[in-house]
């Protein structure tokens, strides 16, 4: 049984912590996203300047998802989501990562990551799940680093928000693996 209430309460890290995306995050995780706007060519999702608003909405309308706004003491940090949180097989997905590139390769990734994995894991879920675009090489060394194993690729997976069909290279974390 997962304990759906406690997955979305706010998380507290090593230096990091999440708070449930509120309409009160919009404008100031809107402009954080907006600081590298080429990331998002590798999204699924356009999370850019004129994305924003559409895919916060999309990830937000699933009562599958948990988006969170993250920090680093006071100072917002990106953003993460539990995605396609799936309680009858005990699984779900930590996705839709962004960071702000002042923040990229400081430690923030495995510190936001270690939070989530332990939110997740005391909440009931045995399996999480990481969905990283195969162009991606930045992510998928941040999996392995993190312990996660690479399961495979789904080749032609997903078509993304600029047109480009998508293999995806599946990791994930098993809750026995975690502690």
């Amino acid at each position: 049984m997962i304990d759906w209430d406690r997955l979305a309460e706010p998380m507290i890290g090593e230096n990091c912590a999440a708070e449930l995306f509120e309409e009160r995050h919009h404008d100031a995780l809107k402009s954080a996203c907006a600081e590298d706007r080429d990331v998002w060519e590798i999204y699924a999702n356009n999370f850019g300047p004129d994305g924003f608003d559409e895919s916060i909405a999309i990830y937000r309308s699933s009562p599958r998802n948990r988006t969170f706004v993250l920090f680093q003491g006071d100072e917002l940090a990106g953003m993460s989501s539990f995605l396609g949180i799936d309680e009858g097989r005990q699984v779900l997905e930590i996705g839709g990562t962004y960071y702000r590139p002042h923040l990229r390769g400081t430690g923030f990734n495995r510190r936001v990551k270690d939070m989530m994995l332990r939110r997740a894991f005391d909440c009931g879920i045995r399996r999480v799940e990481f969905r990283v675009d195969k162009r991606n090489a930045r992510s998928q060394a941040a999996m392995k680093k993190l312990g996660a194993v690479r399961e495979g690729l789904l080749r032609a997976d997903r078509i993304t928000w600029t047109g480009h069909v998508r293999d995806t290279v599946l990791f994930a974390i098993l809750k026995e693996e975690w502690e």
